[in-house]
């Protein structure tokens, strides 16, 4: 008896052991950084500037900047000249339970003064020059054995037939916007040409599976001598891989936050970005979020069958007095409490017009990354169902 029960005892100390391993490791912000192509899938080839080669040393370099940082966990689709299926790719991400996805690749093109950068987001883009874009990365696929019964339905010539198929991204839409962003702010700063003029969207089946924000990005023109090189050189793949590596530790420390204290499990889905995009698609439904509003503030009655707007302002894990000098002079502040989590919102009206007004009103007193977000029946809704 007294064994059995010294046997138990060491049990529960081990599972608690294993609990704590556990719950440090889920504090982990975890990137899968993919490098694009790889063994006889060469990618474009210009001038003996080989584009597996170049993702493939970028894609290290980020990865060697990122496990050095804080609170970074990072693993790689490939890291040697090997072969890997597109949808296995995704099924890496998947499998490592990834925050973040990251594709990188090099551009090339038959005008060799084409240069500068491009980041995507996935989505069913109609814009021509997007789907060119997709057609080019999504022809790997007639590489891999047995793609017509792996992917039936799809032709990757024509990249519009995925419309067909199930998709699975729009959840993680608005936040794949968001990372695409801070890269291409990234690239801006190192002088880079972002073509375009802001992130694009278009349907790449290496993004297509993989369920979490993911980006694809064009680091440049191998095609283009003066690029190129720089592309081909330990100098400019030195520089490009910090950028890279700073938007998504800059993108970890938004979302995620930049200390151990600080760290927090979400994956907000309705930021509202002011880059462009191209085509955007219409983000799935968010979670419901529930409300508390300060009591001692005076509200007018809300018709909670209606759609509601609000500007969500900030999120913390510090509960703040809600009065305005805490919020930058603001009034009619209301606070939401999630996964440990406080969410700042300010104003509180059916007219989406003054929600729009009351988000410019936030970004005036130094909100800039404050965003709208809609709420019916005391549920959260997206933006777009809200408008319908």
């Amino acid at each position: 008896m007294r064994k059995t029960y010294k046997i138990k005892r060491i049990l529960t100390f081990i599972l608690i052991i294993f609990s704590v391993i556990g719950y440090g490791q889920s504090n982990n912000f975890k990137v899968t950084l993919d490098a694009g192509h790889g063994a006889h899938d060469f990618g474009a080839v210009y001038e003996g500037r080989v584009e597996k080669n170049i993702a493939l040393a970028v894609v290290l370099k980020v990865g060697k900047i990122l496990a050095a940082t804080p609170q970074m966990e990072v693993n790689y689709t490939r890291k040697t000249d090997v072969f890997i299926d597109l949808i296995e790719r995704a099924n890496i991400a998947n499998r490592f339970n990834a925050n973040i996805f990251v594709s990188i690749h090099c551009n090339a093109n038959r005008n060799t003064a084409a240069d500068g950068t491009e980041t995507y987001v996935m989505g069913l883009s109609k814009v021509a020059s997007n789907l060119e874009a997709a057609k080019k990365e999504n022809s790997v696929i007639t590489l891999e054995k047995d793609y017509k019964q792996k992917y039936e339905g799809f032709d990757p010539n024509s990249p519009e037939t995925m419309i067909g198929m199930t998709l699975m991204q729009e959840e993680y839409l608005d936040n794949s916007i968001s990372l695409a962003s801070k890269v291409e702010d990234a690239f801006e700063d190192l002088g880079k040409k972002i073509r375009g003029g802001g992130v694009k969207q278009a349907p790449f089946m290496v993004l297509h599976k993989a369920y979490m924000p993911r980006v694809l990005i064009e680091m440049g023109f191998i095609s283009n001598t003066t690029e190129g090189n720089k592309l081909n050189s330990e100098e400019g793949q030195d520089e490009i891989a910090k950028a890279i590596a700073d938007a998504i530790i800059s993108y970890k420390k938004e979302y995620y936050g930049s200390g151990e204290m600080e760290f927090f499990e979400e994956r907000p889905s309705q930021k509202i970005n002011e880059k462009p995009i191209r085509d955007t698609v219409t983000p799935a439904k968010p979670k419901t979020m529930s409300q508390t509003v300060e009591p001692t503030q005076t509200k007018k009655a809300v018709d909670n069958t209606k759609p509601i707007f609000k500007v969500q302002l900030s999120a913390s894990i510090k509960r703040l007095e809600l009065i305005p000098r805490n919020f930058n002079g603001l009034k009619n502040i209301s606070v939401a409490y999630e996964n440990r989590v406080y969410k700042y919102m300010y104003g509180e009206t059916a007219d989406y017009d003054e929600a729009k007004k009351q988000l410019s009103e936030a970004k005036d007193k130094g909100y800039n990354t404050a965003f709208l977000i809609a709420f019916k029946n005391g549920e959260k809704i997206n933006i777009q169902d809200a408008l319908k």
